[in-house]
């Protein structure tokens, strides 16, 4: 089996072919007039008409005079079905490549098909190319597609070859861009406003957590990159804005695994006048809006071992009741002894506790790992979250 440098060097010779010929092996131009997908989707439609489609090589297939080759783009897939003579015309300077110049192509190359959409005798939609031009000579193959891509470090930091091998990592990103779409949609409904606030702090804040830091050199200053959006959007609502959220990164410099990346997308939202029930409507209005436009209204939801049930209600946990129940801990009158104790017997490392603040609230994270959901947590200690506002006949509540 050839090593990844000698396909490379394979390539690269190729490369060197199609120069020779006086071929531009990364034009700057595509003339793309249709996706694969709508054509593939509406034969009926485009049967007999003359299109020019462009996309990845994924196969090529030589039956002596004929050849096939299957392109690939964001859409979908169709074939180039290809004719010898139907090449015998070609400029070299516009890209364009004759019969025999195919067995420069490569899988992974992307390339540019022009000519009537028919169907070939087995019933293949495709493209009865009359001209074919080379957009990009890729250097390097793709990892088998037939075997996928299996190791999950390369998957994680290269992630551009893992949406090309694996179609359900490709149609999560696309989600994801919908996801946000969505929130942005929702709260321009709601007037709100999409404000732009600092990355870079003097003084990190907003949560509990370690921050990056990083130096400028111009004022010869560190500064450290936020843990949160909230200490800026809530010198806005100071400000006079009543209506502000930000959708951007935010960077925590601890663990690393599935579940918690230092640098991540979040969102967050402050409303003036409005209190804490009103923010829970809506929140679940916010969600059903997410599910309707993204996942088409579905409302049920199988994630990590979990069923959740948004059209089943919302559940309200409130947080001394459910440590008390689970740990038989009471969070407004404990020692540091006890509290360690319980988390020992979770499992959990007790040599980051130095407090009953902390260790209330590792009790917390390590409950929350066993509700699936949708559910709210009230009645928060306000030892937790001291910049909250306080039950009037409760004090130590917020």
């Amino acid at each position: 089996m050839a090593t990844l440098k000698e396909l490379r060097n394979a390539r690269l010779a190729k490369l060197e072919k199609l120069r020779e010929l006086c071929v531009d092996p990364y034009p700057a131009r595509s003339n793309r007039s249709a996706p694969a997908g709508l054509i593939t989707a509406n034969f009926a439609v485009w049967e007999s008409k003359e299109v020019t489609v462009s996309g990845r090589l994924i196969s090529i297939r030589r039956h002596g005079l004929l050849a096939f080759m299957d392109l690939k783009d964001t859409s979908g897939k169709i074939q180039l079905y290809i004719k010898e003579d139907s090449l015998s015309q070609v400029n070299h300077k516009h890209s364009e490549l004759s019969f025999d110049d195919l067995e420069l192509l490569d899988s992974g190359d992307f390339l540019e098909g022009s000519g009537r959409v028919v169907k070939t005798k087995s019933g293949e939609i495709s493209v009865e190319v009359s001209k074919i031009r080379l957009l990009v000579k890729a250097l390097r193959p793709l990892p088998n597609r037939w075997d996928g891509l299996k190791d999950k470090e390369t998957r994680l930091r290269r992630r551009y070859l893992d949406t090309n091998i694996n179609d359900a990592v490709y149609q999560r990103f696309i989600r994801r861009a919908k996801f946000w779409e969505a929130h942005r949609e929702f709260f321009k409904k709601n007037n709100f406003l999409e404000m732009n606030i600092p990355v870079l702090e003097h003084i990190p804040g907003g949560a509990d957590a370690k921050p990056f830091v990083t130096h400028m050199d111009a004022i010869d200053q560190d500064f450290y990159l936020r843990i949160s959006q909230e200490l800026y959007l809530k010198r806005l609502i100071g400000g006079g804005y009543e209506r502000v959220y930000e959708i951007g990164p935010r960077f925590r410099n601890e663990g690393l695994s599935d579940e918690h990346l230092p640098e991540h997308m979040a969102m967050e939202f402050y409303w003036a006048y409005a209190d804490w029930q009103e923010g829970m409507a809506f929140v679940k209005d916010l969600f059903m809006h997410i599910i309707e436009k993204v996942y088409d209204g579905k409302s049920k939801f199988s994630i990590r071992g979990f069923e959740v049930d948004f059209s089943r209600g919302w559940e309200e946990i409130d947080f001394a009741e459910i440590i008390k129940s689970k740990y038989g801990i009471d969070v407004y009158d404990t020692s540091i002894a006890q509290v360690k104790d319980a988390v020992s017997k979770t499992g959990e490392s007790t040599g980051g506790i130095t407090s009953v603040t902390r260790g209330i609230d590792t009790l917390w994270k390590r409950t929350r790992k066993e509700l699936g959901g949708p559910a709210f947590l009230i009645n928060h200690p306000k030892f937790l979250s001291p910049l909250s506002k306080s039950k009037v006949d409760e004090p130590h509540v917020t």
